[in-house]
């Protein structure tokens, strides 16, 4: 047996919670040092072979900053980084291959970044020897026999071209100035730049300065220089951030584009559908966030990610979640019952500048969530606005039900609100917080209970947006409106945020409205759909409200793609373009829910 321990330096306040974590430790009575202090550091440190993982440090500690983990002591061979004495540890590597895109599928902090900076170069894996020399040569000996001897090797020498697209695509225009135009030429190693900004359509873009792209601008333009340069190794991380439905199919398409030429390519996908689409083989990253990562060995597609949703890889005999993930094809529900009531919106315009957006009436039924559909620049947060009363439609229609409360989560959260995250929950939830039912179906569900004494302004974006959803939900409203809940979450996140819509308007007797560009996602929370198309930044056009099945097979059908659904999960899994199963849903009209196995 050998233990992880792990002390998050931001919340350890010695100064003002009198070491407890030192005072009540056995080992320390016993003049066994398992947590110790050396000269010059303020925190402790806690010695991993001492320690005997009873956990009395991680009850007393009163700002929740030590984690303990026991694991198999054979693991300890396979540690490829380590950030520092009491950090985060990795274990094992994905392993590349040429010709072959490998995706990595995972929680939020369990190391998917560490991995692809290792591969890319960027960090050199100290193997969990903290005092070792970081020598290339000495990790090639460490992997030798293996796919990956010989990838470090050539790492090492510098024989390998990799390009790395990062994940954090809003940081672009700090170090890349200039017109878009002016990085598309500088770049254009093979020539290849015109088909891509086709196919990612960036024409319209390229005379554009950088500070003024969107999120999704920018990641389109990052995916085409990554794409457009010559080099071994392509990484991607997170490629579908920001991106609408048709244009994650585009950027799929780009990136298989390099497999087509015997490339190496690897990628961190949250997106399920998107992660199935691109990659030929899939790692699974399970562990403890923050704490310790552990990367399966290589599986299938179809297979790995049902591995994750299962939450047990059976090769290694290890299970790191209680429950599996299912998905069910819902039946139809009636929202219109005779004693019922509804939530009614009329036909509404709304000019914006160049664009204009056309509401068609519709109306949702109580305890009804409303997914929504459609391209970027195609009005979906403009709707949202008028039904918040945001905006005002040209003709300055009242909505029938202007009377009810209503809470909306925006598309871009700003971090404004000063105090921590207990007391932003406090203001709007009122007396229901701290109840059971609050703690179970939001603090526990989205894994918030360590962010409670956080300052909100200190959050990362992912820990925003949970805490922007819960604070939308948390409030006593008739009307909940979402603006792309999923935004920086990973894929347990994203379902739990789905749950949680799903409960607070059934519980509620509300309404729910989501815009959401994730296609398993939109499956797992909306009764109904509604499609938005027009043309992006000029018109837009909301259709009424329609049935899963329908709202679905119609969206597909422009987006020229299809769905089955995996026969053991029930998740749904994009068909490759022109495969027999893709010409076959087409044929028959049934782009959605058609199940079928390999």
């Amino acid at each position: 047996m050998t233990r992880v321990a792990v002390l998050e330096k931001e919340r350890c306040k010695p100064d003002d919670c009198g070491i407890p974590c030192y005072r009540f430790c056995p080992e320390v009575l016993n003049r066994r040092y398992a947590i110790k202090f050396v000269e010059g550091e303020k925190k402790p440190i806690i010695e991993e072979d001492v320690c005997t993982g009873c956990g009395i440090c991680i009850k007393k500690c009163p700002f929740g900053a030590i984690s303990i983990v026991n694991l198999p002591a054979e693991l300890d061979r396979d540690c490829s980084y380590r950030y520092g004495v009491n950090a985060f540890k990795l274990y094992r590597l994905p392993v590349p291959q040429e010709g072959t895109v490998t995706g990595l599928v995972g929680r939020n902090g369990m190391g998917k970044t560490t991995a692809l900076k290792i591969l890319s170069g960027e960090i050199i894996p100290n193997l969990g020897d903290l005092e070792g020399p970081a020598d290339w040569h000495r990790i090639a000996r460490n992997y030798r026999g293996s796919i990956l001897q010989d990838y470090f090797d050539k790492l090492g020498e510098k024989r390998l071209r990799i390009v790395h697209k990062p994940q954090y695509v809003d940081r672009i225009p700090e170090y890349l100035k200039g017109r878009v135009s002016d990085a598309l030429d500088r770049i254009d190693d093979e020539g290849r730049i015109s088909t891509l900004v086709d196919l990612l359509q960036l024409d319209k873009i390229r005379t554009r300065q950088m500070s003024v792209l969107s999120g999704g601008e920018l990641q389109r333009l990052a995916i085409a220089v990554a794409a457009a340069r010559d080099a071994d190794v392509y990484i991607f991380d997170e490629p579908s951030s920001h991106l609408d439905v048709s244009q994650r199919l585009r950027a799929a398409r780009a990136i298989r584009g390099l497999v087509e030429q015997g490339k190496t390519v690897l990628l961190a996908e949250h997106d399920l559908a998107m992660l199935d689409y691109l990659s030929d083989q899939v790692c699974v990253l399970y562990g403890e966030p923050g704490v310790y990562g552990i990367i399966s060995h290589v599986h299938g597609v179809r297979v790995g990610i049902n591995i994750y949703l299962d939450g047990f890889v059976p090769d290694e005999n290890m299970r790191f979640r209680d429950e599996p993930i299912r998905f069910h094809v819902k039946p139809p529900r009636d929202f219109a019952p005779a004693d019922s009531w509804q939530l009614e919106w009329p036909k509404m315009t709304k000019k914006l500048k160049q664009f204009s957006l056309i509401v068609r009436a519709g109306s949702a039924g109580i305890g009804e969530v409303v997914g929504i559909l459609g391209a970027n620049g195609i009005g979906k947060t403009t709707f949202i606005k008028l039904l918040a009363g945001i905006e005002e439609s040209d003709d300055r229609t009242e909505l029938a039900w202007k009377g009810l409360t209503v809470s909306y989560k925006p598309q871009y959260i700003s971090a404004k609100y000063e105090g921590n995250v207990e007391s932003l929950f406090r203001s709007v939830a009122g007396s229901t917080y701290g109840t059971e039912a609050f703690a179970n179906q939001y603090v526990k569900a989205l894994g918030l209970g360590k962010l409670l004494d956080r300052d909100i302004q200190e959050l990362s974006g992912g820990e925003l947006q949970r805490v922007a959803i819960v604070a939308c939900l948390a409030k006593d409203s008739q009307v909940y409106l979402l603006d792309e809940p999923s935004a920086y979450l990973d894929v347990e996140e994203r379902l739990a945020v789905a749950k949680a819509i799903r409960r607070t308007v059934e519980d509620k007797h509300a309404f729910a409205f989501v815009v959401e560009h994730d296609i398993v996602s939109q499956d797992f929370i909306a009764d109904r759909l509604m499609i938005f198309d027009g043309k992006p930044g000029l018109e837009g056009h909301a259709g009424e409200p329609m049935q899963l099945r329908e709202g679905m097979n119609g969206f597909l059908s422009q987006m020229d793609m299809t769905f089955r659904r995996d026969p053991a999960s029930g998740r749904p899994r994009v068909n490759k373009l022109g495969s027999k199963l893709d010409r076959e849903q087409k044929e028959i009209g049934e782009y959605y829910y058609t199940r079928a196995s390999d």
